[in-house]
């Protein structure tokens, strides 16, 4: 899992340095993040999904290689371009998210998976929230390809782990036939919306090279609809979209990260800086209050969450944590001028949102997904994570950076709506059957 997230938490910091070695004449350097995450969205739905025909260990190590070769191109890189190549390549390691959960599912007890699934949450933050400022002293004394060097070795480490440890599950289907159509229409429908939901932020939500992303999203949506209807082994079955297995857990994962991805990763963090109505905070300060406690408290607390989700039931687990969720925002929308409140709160969403939400609409993702595409659902519930992220961000970008203390309450508010929307999508997400009655379906459909 640190081989994906690595390239995320490690990279973002390295930014400027980046920017002022590659790009010394100017170049859009917000691309070496942004077309990691959206390849990462792509490879997390059609790797997880070929696993199913193919197997995951094959897949992992081969997604696994491609994230080796990626980090080998971007550490040689002379230019900006070919180091985005690199990290477009690198984020085919998205895919090892999606395919752990569906691993740890088949093969551990009820007991032991709530916890292990846990664990794998808690990676998805990094080293605690220090794995930044690690990158930040590597880079000074070796430069940051010495930092593409490390992660290459946690890769590396990965793939030998994998090949001595990891089972054969499932077992190959020689008959069955991966959807590839359906991947690539799908593929080029959330390509089309991510960038079209990066354009409008910027540009406005009407401006044409919007409109125009927007509207080829919508249509490549359509023929994915159209190309299911009539596959034999569809990416996922559209019948599912009309039922509450699917649905209801991508909307309350898209609203989630749109209502709290925002106010921790955006919204805090501007106002903490911002000295004239904020707290005039350096960003190393503003980090450490801000972004490291709930790190650092995920860690311990996503674990905890998966054991109990496991003994209350995942579906009242996550209800529980969205609640706490919009009580955390509430707090901060009411009092977004006193440093400490607002830097409480943000630690209990360490609990709240590291934990119980994010634990148990992983977990979820893993169980309702239908039993003949057991990595479907789960690479769609990856896809969504960054949607809702983007979405989340596009959303109240123009109040926060209006730079006005009341910009910074309404954006504090919208952003408890649309946490308040996801709890009202929860409420649909069915009851789950047991993890053994979750396994004999599946090898039944199988």
């Amino acid at each position: 899992m640190l081989s994906y997230t690595l390239n995320a938490t490690m990279i973002t910091p390295l930014l400027p340095e980046i920017g002022r070695q590659l790009a010394p004449g100017g170049g859009d350097i917000s691309l070496v993040s942004s077309l990691f995450f959206l390849s990462g969205s792509v490879a997390g739905i059609v790797l997880s999904r070929w696993s199913d025909f193919v197997g995951r260990k094959p897949v992992l190590m081969g997604s696994l290689a491609a994230t080796a070769l990626g980090t080998l191109i971007c550490i040689f890189a002379p230019s900006l371009p070919l180091l985005l190549l690199g990290r477009a390549i690198q984020g085919m390691s998205s895919a090892a998210f999606q395919l752990a959960y569906i691993v740890l599912v088949e093969t551990l007890s009820a007991a032991q998976f709530g916890v292990a699934l846990g664990v794998i949450t808690a990676v998805n933050g990094g080293f605690g929230g220090v794995d930044g400022y690690l990158a930040g002293l590597i880079s000074r004394f070796y430069g940051y390809r010495a930092v593409f060097g490390c992660i290459l070795v946690v890769g590396l480490l990965a793939m030998g782990l994998l090949r001595t440890i990891m089972p054969s599950l499932p077992p190959p289907r020689p008959d069955e036939k991966m959807d590839w159509p359906g991947a690539a229409a799908l593929s080029a429908g959330l390509v089309a919306l991510m960038t079209g939901v990066s354009q409008g932020s910027s540009s406005g939500w009407l401006a044409p090279s919007a409109l125009v992303l927007f509207g080829a999203a919508a249509l490549f949506f359509v023929l994915f609809w159209k190309i299911e209807q009539i596959r034999r082994w569809p990416l996922i079955d559209v019948r599912h979209f009309r039922s509450r297995r699917i649905w209801p857990i991508i909307a309350t994962t898209i609203l989630t990260l749109g209502g709290v991805f925002s106010v921790i990763n955006f919204t805090v963090i501007l106002l903490s800086q911002n000295a004239g109505i904020g707290f005039g905070m350096t960003p190393e300060d503003s980090a450490l209050l801000f972004l490291s406690p709930p790190a650092l408290i995920g860690v311990a607390s996503a674990p905890l969450s998966g054991w109990l989700a496991g003994r209350w039931g995942w579906v009242r687990t996550m209800k529980i944590g969205l609640v706490c969720c919009i009580a955390a925002l509430a707090v901060i929308a009411l009092f977004p001028f006193e440093k400490w409140v607002v830097a409480a709160a943000i630690a209990a969403l360490g609990v709240f949102y590291n934990g119980l939400a994010l634990t148990t609409v992983n977990g979820l993702g893993v169980f309702l997904s239908p039993e003949e595409a057991p990595a479907a659902l789960p690479g769609l519930n990856g896809a969504a994570f960054g949607i809702g992220a983007s979405l989340g961000i596009a959303i109240v970008a123009p109040f926060v950076l209006g730079g006005s203390t009341g910009g910074i309450r309404i954006a504090l508010w919208i952003s408890v709506g649309i946490t308040v929307m996801a709890f009202a999508a929860s409420r649909f997400v069915p009851s789950l059957p047991t993890l053994a009655a979750v396994r004999k379906r599946r090898m039944n459909a199988h």
